[in-house]
């Protein structure tokens, strides 16, 4: 009989979540995917079917938010202000190719953040940024100001790319901080260049770059592991409480006296 009731109410608790679960998973995949096509299709330069592919991001977007609550608030923000930008610049006509695919790169990037349970695309910029990084502070040590103005205005652009999906990954405060690291660089170059003081400036950048990626590319417990794990652990309690239960009815039924020893 027990067995049947634990049977029956793990039945009960896990189906429904499952198909939560599923359709969810399901909905941000195919967000997820037409944010890809969209990209791919914008680096073939056929930008008029890029941005059909974006407009029918929206249509998808707004069917599946109107059906259940796929993102909180502060992605809802992000999503839509890179889905608009990423519209907006295969549009324009006269953006730069480039310009155009680093727009939509990001708006692919934010997506796959939201999608993603580890290691996000945004994650594979890492090389590319820290290399450009140790050019920059190359620079700077030979006193090269031509490269140090390249390569810092290259590492903006860089980290343009992929700050709003650091917005959907990481604590605000983290964020707000590597910001506000990175407009001090850039509004005071030529002290950055020239003053070994500011230039710590650089040392802590490096350092909070190290430290955000290395983060974001140890390996995580996928979320949704958090699900089984609660509720095992709530079949276990209830399990637990209800033998506890049985033993001590029979306890209490051991201790009642038989109509023969009252007699």
């Amino acid at each position: 009989m027990l067995k049947k009731i634990l049977l029956l109410f793990l039945f009960v608790m896990s189906v429904p979540m499952s198909a939560v679960f599923a359709q969810s998973s399901a909905s941000l995949g195919k967000l997820d995917d037409i944010s890809d096509e969209a990209l791919q299709l914008a680096r073939l330069h056929r930008y008029d079917d890029s941005a059909k592919m974006l407009n029918y991001f929206s249509e998808q977007f707004l069917e599946a938010t109107g059906e259940e609550k796929l993102f909180s608030m502060d992605e809802l923000r992000i999503i839509t202000v890179a889905h608009n930008d990423a519209l907006k610049a295969v549009k324009d006509l006269e953006q730069e190719d480039e310009e155009k695919i680093n727009s939509i790169t990001k708006f692919r990037l934010v997506m796959d953040a939201v999608q993603s349970t580890h290691q996000p695309l945004w994650t594979s910029m890492e090389d590319q940024m820290m290399a450009t990084f140790s050019q920059a502070k190359e620079a700077v040590l030979t006193q090269n100001s031509k490269q140090f103005e390249n390569k810092l205005d290259t590492l903006l652009a860089q980290y343009d790319m992929i700050q709003p999906s650091l917005k959907i990954d990481l604590d605000p405060e983290r964020v707000q901080k590597l910001d506000a690291r990175l407009s001090f660089i850039n509004q005071y170059r030529p002290q950055v260049f020239s003053e070994k003081a500011s230039q710590k400036e650089l040392d802590e950048l490096h350092d909070d770059l190290v430290s955000i990626f290395d983060e974001m590319t140890e390996d995580e417990t996928d979320p949704s592991l958090w699900w089984v794990i609660f509720t095992t652990g709530s079949i276990i309690i209830s399990t637990l409480s209800y033998v506890g239960w049985r033993k001590y009815k029979g306890d209490k039924e051991k201790q009642k006296p038989s109509k023969g020893q009252n007699d």
